[in-house]
């Protein structure tokens, strides 16, 4: 992370990376249940991955690339970012959201899968289950990658990416593995599918928290507190 760029270059860089995400992740949502299942659970697990993998490269470099309200306060939380800065980034990722699914809305009148919303297939405390344990999963990589030295920098877009899609494939079916507020929140606007949001929310930054302080805790050590993203 560049963090000699002003606060709202890198915010609206987070904004962009976040609109990519819905708009790549929930169009291809949106596609496949328009056109009858052609990309399936494994290609939309993909597309997700893919796109923050993609993101991470353009973007880590500015802002950091958490792409994800839960990251940016699980950063805030573990003392990786500061918390003047969090309130920008999580603006502009929550507005990047929901510009993303309003196109989508503009594009799919008809609002094919929900626009992408995510509706958990499970009792609402599985769901929780869920999302705090993929949310965990993905925050101990992002750690790894973004603030520990010993591990390879250049990797960190794939294995943040892949790290997405895994958790796409396994929670997928089940709750939508969201791991994400505002990639829940656009499509939920959109659509007007207010069901279980909460659990979007709670989950990811239960789950985030968990993944941020369970890597501390295993590395027995204080990083720089510079170090702030994937990048």
């Amino acid at each position: 992370m560049d963090s000699s760029l002003a606060l709202w270059r890198r915010a609206l860089a987070e904004g962009i990376a976040t609109f990519a995400l819905v708009f790549g992740g929930c169009g291809a949502v949106v596609a496949d249940a328009r056109y009858g299942g052609v990309l399936g659970a494994v290609g939309v697990g993909l597309a997700f991955g893919l796109v923050i993998m993609v993101m991470v490269y353009a973007t880590g470099h500015l802002s950091g690339a958490h792409i994800n309200p839960a990251v940016t306060i699980a950063f805030t939380l573990t003392r990786h970012f500061p918390a003047r800065d969090a309130v920008a980034y999580i603006a502009l990722q929550l507005a990047g959201a929901i510009l993303a699914a309003v196109l989508l809305l503009a594009a799919w009148s008809d609002q094919p899968a929900q626009l992408g919303a995510t509706v958990p297939s499970v009792g609402s405390g599985s769901a929780v289950l869920y999302e705090v344990v993929l949310t965990a999963f993905l925050m101990f990589v992002i750690m790894a990658v973004a603030t520990d030295t010993r591990a390879v920098g250049a990797g960190a877009a794939i294995a943040i990416g892949g790290t997405v899609a895994l958790d796409a494939l396994l929670g997928g079916p089940v709750t939508g593995a969201s791991m994400n507020p505002a990639r829940s929140l656009g499509p939920a606007l959109a659509a007007g599918e207010w069901r279980d949001l909460w659990i979007y929310v709670v989950g990811p930054l239960a789950g985030a928290s968990l993944g941020g302080f369970g890597y501390q805790l295993v590395r027995g050590e204080h990083p720089p507190a510079e170090r702030s993203g994937a990048a």
